[in-house]
Formats: C-alpha cells, sequence, structure tokens
C-alpha cells in the first residue's frame, strides 16, 4: 500500500457520512443515486433519492414508468437531460441485460448517461472491482496534495488524473478507498476554507507547501453564460389554460410550459404584440399584468416574462399546445423557474 491510501485510510471513517446509498451494495441503487448527484448537492439530492427507492424499488420499475412520470418525480432537481438518460439506460437494462444490472465495467460503461466516473463508482461500490473514481472531490485533492496544474477540463489533464488515481488506488478494497477519497474532498479538502490544519497530507501536500490552495484545480475554460428572454403568456378564464410540452433538441426538453415566444436579438416589442394576437384570434383579450423571473443554468441565463391573460372563454388551442383545467397543473413537469412562478400565482390560476 502507497503512504496516500495508508494515510486516507488511516483517516477515513465510514460512519462519517451516513448517506442511505452507503449502505447498499445494490448496484441499481448506487447508480440512481450517481445519477441524480451529478450537479447536484447531497442535501438536495437525498429526498429525490428516497422518492426514487420507494416509487421505483427496481431497475425494471423504473424502465416501465412512462417517461412524462419520470420527469415528474425529477420536477426541481435540474439537468432533466440525466432524468432522460436515467429511463433510457433502465429499458437498456431490462432490454440487453433482461432486467439485471451489469457487472462488468464495460456494460455499465455503455449504459445511457454513464461516463467513465460513474461507472467506476458502480463497478467498485456494488462489485468490488478496481476501477479509481475521478470526481470533482477527487481531482481537487489530488491535484493540491500532488501540486498538479494541469487543467482538469482537458484532454490531456483528465489523463494524468484518471492514472494518478489509478496508481494510488488499493486494489484490495476499492470501494472503501473510493468513498475516503470522495468523504476526504467533502469533508476537509474543501473548495472553499478547506481544513488544512486537520488534514493528514499537511506535510505532503504541495499546494500548500507553496500557498496555492484555492489556485488548484486549474480550469482553463471561462465559464460564459449567455442571456435568453422568454416571454409566457398564461392565458386563463378563471378555469382552463393552455401548456405545451418542450420537444425540441434544448433546454428542459420533455417538460411543459406556457405559450411561448423567444425575444431574440433585434426583435421589437411589436413582434411579441403580433405573437399575442396570432394566438387569440379574433378574441379580445385583456393583459393584467407581468411577472418576470431569473434563474441561471450552466451556460444560459434565463429571464422569463409571465404575461397573465384574462379571457372570458379561452380561444382557440394553439397550435403545438394542450388545454388542460388548472387544476390539473400539479400533475405535469415543468423546469424550477415555472413551478415557482405557479407557486406565487395561486391567486391568479385558482
Amino acid at each position: 500500500m502507497n503512504w496516500f491510501s495508508r494515510k486516507l485510510l488511516e483517516w477515513y471513517n465510514p460512519d462519517s457520512r451516513n448517506l442511505p446509498w452507503k449502505l447498499t451494495g445494490d448496484a441499481y441503487k448506487i447508480w440512481l443515486s450517481e445519477i441524480i448527484l451529478q450537479q447536484t448537492r447531497v442535501e438536495q439530492g437525498t429526498p429525490y433519492y428516497l422518492a426514487f427507492i420507494h416509487r421505483y424499488p427496481t431497475v425494471r420499475s423504473l424502465a416501465e414508468a412512462p417517461l412524462d412520470d419520470v420527469l415528474k418525480l425529477w420536477e426541481g432537481l435540474g439537468y432533466y437531460s440525466r432524468a432522460r438518460n436515467l429511463h433510457a439506460a433502465a429499458k437498456q437494462v431490462l432490454e440487453q441485460h433482461d432486467g439485471q444490472f451489469p457487472d462488468k465495467y464495460e456494460d455499465i460503461l455503455q449504459l445511457k448517461g454513464v461516463g467513465a466516473y460513474t461507472a467506476a463508482a458502480i463497478a467498485s461500490f456494488a462489485y468490488h472491482l478496481p476501477h479509481a473514481v475521478v470526481d470533482g472531490n477527487v481531482y481537487r485533492v489530488l491535484s493540491r496534495v500532488f501540486g498538479i496544474a494541469t487543467p482538469i477540463d482537458t484532454t490531456v489533464g483528465k489523463k494524468i488524473f484518471e492514472q494518478k488515481a489509478a496508481e494510488l488506488l488499493d486494489v484490495s478494497q476499492p470501494a472503501i478507498y473510493n468513498q475516503a477519497i470522495m468523504d476526504f474532498g467533502a469533508l476537509v479538502c474543501k473548495p472553499q476554507l478547506p481544513l488544512c490544519g486537520q488534514c493528514p497530507f499537511s506535510t505532503e501536500c504541495k499546494a500548500l507547501e507553496k500557498n496555492e490552495i484555492q489556485q488548484l484545480p486549474v480550469k482553463s475554460k471561462k465559464l460564459i453564460r449567455t442571456a435568453r428572454r422568454l416571454h409566457y403568456f398564461v392565458w386563463s378564464d378563471g378555469q382552463s389554460l393552455f401548456i405545451r410540452q418542450r420537444t425540441e433538441n434544448d433546454i428542459w426538453k420533455g417538460l411543459f410550459e406556457f405559450p411561448l415566444w423567444e425575444e431574440l436579438p433585434g426583435s421589437k416589442l411589436s413582434d411579441r404584440k403580433i405573437a399575442l394576437s396570432a394566438m387569440s384570434g379574433d378574441m379580445k383579450f385583456r393583459e393584467t399584468g407581468s411577472l418576470t423571473y431569473k434563474q441561471a443554468l450552466t451556460h444560459q441565463q434565463i429571464i422569463a416574462v409571465f404575461h397573465e391573460i384574462s379571457v372570458e372563454n379561452l380561444p382557440a388551442t394553439p397550435r403545438g399546445c394542450i388545454r388542460i383545467k388548472q387544476k390539473q397543473l400539479s400533475a405535469y413537469a415543468f423546469p424550477k423557474i415555472i413551478r415557482q412562478y405557479l407557486e406565487d400565482r395561486l391567486n391568479f390560476l385558482s
């Protein structure tokens, strides 16, 4: 055993993070937790994990569920491609592995939405196979302790960190080692305010020695968010309204929204009025107000303007939309920004 693994395992306390997926060897449940925790904090993801296990206790039950139901249960968690991939991968397991979750790293890696990290986590935690995990916590620990300044978001950087992780892995107990290094990154070698005074690697840590804790790990690409302005027309006659399902290869695919007009560069205010008039036909309507909400996605800044439109009777259903009773709204999965609007405007929609 190398010095790094020895010190790491001496530090590790299996009870330090009492998380539900750490108490199981079920590959399905481990996979489910790993997908939920991609881009999601443990505190936020845990209730979703428990809800999914309750609703879909087996990979077969998830595969046989309607996608709309899966998206509804995922509502509010964001990054909805994870939910679509989750459902597609469950179908793969059902169709290609007779409902038995694959037990080989290469087969796990073939599942929709499963990358090298997730496959390594499942292989080691469920089947004790010697594959090292490399997630954000691992990047941070290795870059600081060993002073690796190669950007982690480059092909070269990823290869260097994968090789280093594999070199350090305790192959006799890969599950414990992988959990230990992930917990260490979450509890001690944190992104901000790391607990260097409690670190077992303080005498070896290159970043601490050179006062480069906050400079590591390195990313080469600066995050740039593009702004999008979405105008939603919330038609209501007090009983019913219109919604549509997003089917384009864009954000929130598969979720529902109100009839939409997107304001593009060069658009004029008159263009919004034309779009609204096209929906109303000859129907008289009154825009009673508008509310603006914002949501920051990874690469986009969403500005959603909800135009509330009162009519005595709804006009003809716009193309691509469906007419539903307002009391049915809770049955549909909406993006977080629309769900927030709905929660705030219950009076208008009641």
